[in-house]
């Protein structure tokens, strides 16, 4: 999901005038769009190797698939270089949930993990190319980090103070995150204690790049908020659910933290959308960049076959109780689907039909 871009009046007004579209375009158009919005769309959701509530036939792709899909590719470009995620862990962090996470992120290059595995995920990102036929890196690694563990941009955050805090990263006395604007991705990642702009009532998380009038560059970017005390049942479902939703219980969560364990699916989501659309005028879907719909867009909220409308799909239920589609380094996550752009329709790597 990206964030939304800024439109400029082709006339050129008075320097007054100009000063004043600009601050009011950034107000009102940067902003989040179709994506990592709240979930869950519906009450269903179906496990397999233990409760399965509905099974579909094989030959049946519920999977949001469409003709009426138009994802067209606009010659932007994509990460087809080898890809360094730098997070910003904001806020306060514990050790086992920069773990997990870091896990998460490490495994999508792990290919000797147990099918169905994270990166057998992200072989359907690597379909995407760009304009000379070269596709979406195989290879991404965690690199240098940044704590900002006293908040120093407060405990409220707006999507423009989002980006100054990613400048603080970059242009810090000690450590400074190194600048990569072309295969650098900057992963902005706020505690369960910090509220920001939209979260849990319009998004989960969001995607963009920066501006260098704020930054001094233009570099890649997503955040994602841990709900874990704001909205659990929004954007960590399905390990919690909502209250307005009776009769239906949470799953497991396969790494027993709800809120980091909801965070992995919308950094995955996120992230795939970076690596195919980083600038917003690569790989999406509608008329209008500003508003763009991207590769995970159009899977939102499907975990497995069967999945579309208010079906999360069949899902994996391990030993120990936890509910998860795919593994990764020693551990198991719980990942939504992208748009395979080969076959027209959503597709991971836990499809019992492919």
């Amino acid at each position: 999901m990206s964030q939304g871009c800024v439109r400029r009046n082709p006339a050129a007004p008075p320097l007054l005038m100009v000063l004043t579209l600009t601050i009011l375009s950034l107000l009102l158009f940067i902003q989040p769009t179709i994506g990592s919005t709240p979930w869950p769309h519906g009450p269903h959701h179906h496990v397999i190797n233990g409760t399965t509530d509905l099974n579909f036939g094989s030959s049946k792709k519920y999977e949001g698939s469409s003709e009426f899909v138009h994802l067209r590719y606009h010659m932007g470009p994509v990460l087809t270089s080898n890809i360094t995620v730098h997070p910003i862990w904001y806020g306060t962090w514990q050790k086992s949930q920069k773990k997990i996470i870091r896990g998460f992120l490490n495994s999508i290059s792990a290919v000797d993990s147990k099918h169905p595995s994270v990166s057998g995920w992200w072989k359907t990102v690597q379909l995407y190319t760009d304009q000379t036929g070269a596709n979406i890196s195989r290879t991404l690694h965690v690199g240098e980090e940044k704590n900002d563990r006293f908040y120093s941009h407060g405990k409220s955050l707006t999507r423009l103070s989002i980006q100054s805090v990613i400048k603080s990263a970059v242009t810090a006395r000690t450590h400074p995150l190194p600048i990569n604007p072309k295969s650098g991705l900057y992963l902005l990642l706020t505690s369960d204690d910090v509220h920001v702009q939209d979260f849990c009532g319009q998004v989960c998380g969001f995607h963009y790049f920066t501006f260098p009038s704020i930054v001094g560059y233009t570099l890649p970017y997503a955040w994602v908020g841990n709900s874990a005390k704001l909205c659990p049942g929004v954007c960590a479902y399905p390990f919690a659910v909502p209250a307005y939703i009776p009769n239906l219980k949470p799953v497991k969560s396969p790494n027993g933290d709800v809120g980091v364990d909801g965070m992995i699916s919308v950094i995955a989501h996120e992230i795939a959308e970076l690596a195919t659309n980083p600038l917003v005028n690569a790989w999406y879907a509608g008329p209008d960049p500003c508003f763009p719909t991207e590769i995970a867009d159009l899977c939102e909220g499907i975990y497995g076959t069967g999945g579309g409308g208010s079906y999360t799909g069949q899902m994996l239920k391990a030993r120990d109780g936890a509910t998860y589609n795919m593994n990764g380094i020693r551990r198991r996550f719980l990942v939504q689907w992208v748009w395979n752009p080969i076959v027209s329709y959503c597709s991971g790597p836990n499809a019992l039909d492919q």
